[in-house]
């Protein structure tokens, strides 16, 4: 029963994240990945929230597999990521590279604090 939950939740995230990804990059012709960048941030945020409703007790072991394994596992992208960084670097682009990196690191641990900061205030 828990592979379908984290099934039913992937099914949701991949496509929102190539969605998500192709509508931000079409309306924002830059050299930086904006598309990844922001599903990630989102994921992480989404998932910091999930971590802190499953600890407060809002949100059940289920819960946690179809939203938090599933749906923000498909939504992010570390290989994306990891292969954008790389063809900028390979391109010329190193600040853009180390931005890539650097940005994502620390708005996704913004992010993923944000969201068990946001849960705790939600459900004390």
């Amino acid at each position: 029963m828990n592979w379908l939950l984290v099934l039913a939740g992937a099914m949701v995230g991949a496509p929102l994240r190539y969605l998500t990804d192709r509508t931000i990059q079409s309306r924002y012709d830059a050299v930086f990945p904006w598309g990844t960048f922001v599903v990630n941030v989102i994921g992480c945020l989404l998932l910091g929230l999930l971590t802190g409703a499953v600890a407060a007790g809002a949100a059940s072991a289920q819960v946690q597999l179809l939203v938090g394994t599933g749906l923000c596992g498909a939504l992010t992208t570390y290989s994306t990521f990891s292969y954008e960084t790389l063809r900028l670097a390979e391109e010329g682009a190193a600040f853009f590279a180390a931005a890539n990196v650097v940005g994502s690191v620390v708005a996704g641990v913004g992010a993923a604090f944000t969201g068990t900061a946001l849960a705790q205030v939600l459900w004390r």
